[in-house]
């Protein structure tokens, strides 16, 4: 076993230790929005112990949201907590926050569109790497929009405001593009230097080195897809986390 490969099952299993520890944790404080219990968990995958520190210092979940239920508190309560969770951040934790839910999103995609391209032995123009360009962004996209609405509507009606899915979806598609492609910039930037230059003969998805190169490509594309969610959130296309 190379130097490479050992450090790459370390990290992955570091990745997959941290998003158990997380998932634990959230199994006993669940998030006041819903889809935040999957996010956390997924961004501790590629972050590993950052992951942790992450959920921990601007995403745990403050009140145990089980015992609220148990005790039926009203609603009123309960969106005192959501705000509790995100209005009290700094601007630069509500944006890594939402950039966290965004990235977990295209991991999903990108986790998802990887063995369908592997299994397949799909290429396009004579490139595998194209292929997973394509799959991946396709995934990656579905699955962003479908966090985004699961968090925009929600969010949207504990402010007081009756949002349709239908208007939720569009919303979604508007407030996720742009850090989206962001993202892909930094992550299919990457697995190219991977493809083209780090090595002879590029890592498959069957082994672990592929993994640990996609962990860092995550990583890259979350930080560039930082200042496009800044961007948003200031705009108020999208709203801080």
């Amino acid at each position: 076993m190379t130097l490479l490969t050992t450090i790459a099952y370390i990290s992955v299993f570091l990745g997959i230790l941290s998003a158990i520890t997380i998932l634990l944790d959230i199994i006993k404080h669940p998030q006041p929005m819903k889809i935040m219990n999957i996010v956390w968990p997924i961004n501790g995958l590629y972050l590993g112990p950052f992951g942790i520190w992450a959920y921990w210092v601007m995403g745990r979940s403050k009140n145990d949201h089980s015992h609220h239920h148990e005790n039926h508190e009203d609603d009123s309560r309960e969106g005192h907590d959501h705000e509790s969770m995100h209005g009290d951040k700094p601007f630069w934790q509500s944006v890594f926050v939402s950039t966290s839910h965004c990235s977990s999103g295209c991991t999903f995609g990108d986790a998802v569109g990887v063995p369908i391209v592997f299994l397949s032995g799909l290429t396009i123009a004579g490139s595998t790497l194209f292929a997973h360009y394509t799959v991946e962004f396709v995934c990656a996209y579905i699955f962003g929009v479908f966090f985004q609405v699961f968090s925009i509507v929600p969010m949207s009606r504990k402010m007081g405001n009756e949002m349709s899915w239908g208007k939720g979806f569009w919303n979604a598609i508007k407030a996720d593009t742009l850090s989206l492609v962001a993202f892909e910039i930094g992550m299919f930037g990457w697995m190219a230097i991977v493809h083209y230059v780090l090595f002879t003969k590029p890592p498959e998805p069957n082994t672990m080195v592929y993994w640990f190169m996609m962990q860092i490509a995550m990583i890259l594309g979350a930080i560039t897809s930082y200042p496009a969610n800044w961007l948003l959130v200031k705009k108020g296309v999208k709203h801080g986390m």
